[in-house]
C-alpha cells in the first residue's frame, strides 16, 4: 500500500522464476528436437557410411589413381598418363576378352530369365508340393561357386563325365565340354545358370503371387486367350521384377570370374577369358598393377553405362500397382 492508502501489486518473483524455468524447458526440449530431426539420422548411417567409404569409395579413387602408374606393387611407381590406357586399346587380346564377357552376358541372363520365368509360372501356386520344389531349386544358390565348379568339371570330364557317359548311351560322340573353344562357353553358361535358376525363380515366384487376382478374373470374363493373358496381364505386372533381375543379371555376368579360373583358366585358345578373370590375371599373376587398374576402370565404367541405358531405355515400361 502506497502513501495515498492505494494498494500496490508487487510482482511474483516466484511465477516469474517458474515461468522461466518453462521457457528454460521448452528451449531445451526444442533444441533436443531439432538436434533429433536433422543430426540424428545423419549419425545413425555414420557407421554404414564409413565402411561405405573405406572399402567402396575409397579403392575406385585409388584404382583410378593407381591406372596412370607403371607399378608391379614392389618397386617404386612410376607416373606414365595414359600409357596403360593407351596399350590396352590397342591390344588384340583385350578386345577378344572384351567380346567374351559380353557374349557370357548375352548367352547368359536371357536364358536364366526364361527358363526361371518359365518354371516360375508352374510353380506359382502355392502348394505343398510347390514349396518343396522352390525350395530344392534354392539350395545350388547357397553353395559356393567353388564347390559346384569342381562338380561340374568332374560331370563335364571327357573321359569320365556323367554328360559323356550319358550320351554314349545313345551311341552319340563323346563331347570335349571344357577342352573345346567352341563349347567351352556354353559349359560355363550351363553352370551359372543352374546356380542361379533357383534364385530368379523364388522372385519370379513371389512377383506372381502379387498380382491381384481380379486381373485375372476380368480376364477370365472376357475370355482372353492364354497368350493375351500373359503378354497384357502376367508380363506387364512382373516388369519391375524383370527390370531387376536383369540388371543384376548383367552386372553380375560381368564380374563371373570363380568358374572361369577353375573349370578353364579362360582357355582353350582364350575363348572363356572373360574380363575379370584377365584382370587378375594382369594384376596377381603378371604383376601388372596399373594395367591391371586400368582395365578395372574401363570394367566399372561400361556396367555404368550400360546400367544408365538400360535404365533410360526400360524404365518408362516398368509398371507398377
Amino acid at each position: 500500500m502506497n502513501a495515498a492508502g492505494n494498494l500496490v501489486k508487487t510482482p511474483d518473483i516466484r511465477a516469474g522464476a517458474l515461468s522461466w524455468k518453462k521457457n528454460a524447458a521448452l528451449g531445451k526440449r526444442k533444441t533436443g528436437s531439432l538436434f533429433r530431426r536433422r543430426c540424428l539420422p545423419y549419425l545413425m548411417i555414420l557407421p554404414a557410411m564409413v565402411i561405405f567409404t573405406v572399402f567402396v569409395i575409397y579403392p575406385v579413387f585409388y584404382m583410378l589413381y593407381v591406372s596412370f602408374f607403371d607399378w608391379n606393387m614392389i618397386a617404386d611407381m612410376k607416373f606414365i598418363g595414359l600409357e596403360n590406357y593407351v596399350d590396352m586399346f590397342t591390344d588384340r587380346d583385350f578386345w577378344k576378352v572384351l567380346g567374351n564377357t559380353f557374349r557370357f552376358m548375352l548367352m547368359l541372363v536371357p536364358t536364366s530369365i526364361v527358363l526361371s520365368l518359365a518354371i516360375a509360372l508352374y510353380l506359382k501356386k502355392n502348394t505343398r508340393i510347390n514349396r518343396i520344389l522352390q525350395n530344392v531349386m534354392f539350395l545350388p544358390n547357397i553353395v559356393s561357386l567353388v564347390s559346384i565348379s569342381f562338380i561340374w568339371m568332374w560331370m563335364m570330364d571327357e573321359d569320365r563325365g556323367l554328360f559323356n557317359f550319358v550320351l554314349s548311351l545313345f551311341g552319340a560322340d563323346p563331347v570335349n565340354w571344357l577342352g573345346d573353344p567352341k563349347v567351352a562357353m556354353l559349359s560355363l553358361v550351363i553352370v551359372n545358370v543352374w546356380k542361379s535358376l533357383g534364385y530368379y525363380v523364388l522372385i519370379f515366384v513371389a512377383a506372381l503371387q502379387g498380382i491381384p487376382g481380379y486381373l485375372y478374373e476380368a480376364a477370365a470374363l472376357d475370355r482372353a486367350k492364354p497368350a493375351a493373358v500373359f503378354f497384357k496381364i502376367t508380363l506387364p505386372m512382373l516388369s519391375p521384377t524383370l527390370f531387376f533381375l536383369v540388371l543384376t543379371g548383367i552386372i553380375g555376368s560381368f564380374k563371373t570370374f570363380e568358374c572361369v579360373s577353375l573349370m578353364t583358366a579362360g582357355g582353350p585358345a582364350d575363348s572363356t577369358n572373360t574380363l575379370v578373370y584377365e584382370l587378375y590375371q594382369q594384376g596377381f599373376v603378371y604383376y601388372n598393377t596399373g594395367y591391371a587398374s586400368a582395365m578395372g576402370v574401363v570394367l566399372m565404367l561400361i556396367v555404368g553405362l550400360m546400367t544408365l541405358i538400360y535404365f533410360a531405355v526400360l524404365q518408362k515400361k516398368v509398371h507398377y500397382q
